[in-house]
């Protein structure tokens, strides 16, 4: 297994989506911080241009699993048409 890594994933809402994209966040969060690996997974700043959510997993393999799983794929479907660009998503250990 390799080190904890944490994540920082920043999302920009379309203008008046704020509201909806942090909702569709709340509910992921509840499901991703029982999922194996998961240290951290929370809003740690939202503003009415970006959301940041805060991550730390217990290594690279959990994120990964992850990043494949239903909470992610639930999420990326109620975040369609509500984001202005991509997730920025930055990974550092």
């Amino acid at each position: 297994m390799s080190e904890p890594l944490d994540v920082t994933a920043v999302f920009l809402p379309n203008p008046g989506e704020v509201f909806r994209v942090k909702l569709a966040l709340d509910i992921a969060i509840e499901q991703v911080v029982n999922e194996p690996g998961c240290i951290r997974y929370e809003i740690t700043d939202v503003a009415e241009d970006r959301i940041v959510l805060t991550e730390r997993w217990e290594s690279e393999e959990l994120l990964e699993k992850h990043s494949r799983g239903s909470a992610v794929q639930d999420l990326n479907e109620s975040l369609s048409g509500l984001l202005s660009e991509p997730v920025q998503i930055t990974k550092s250990n």
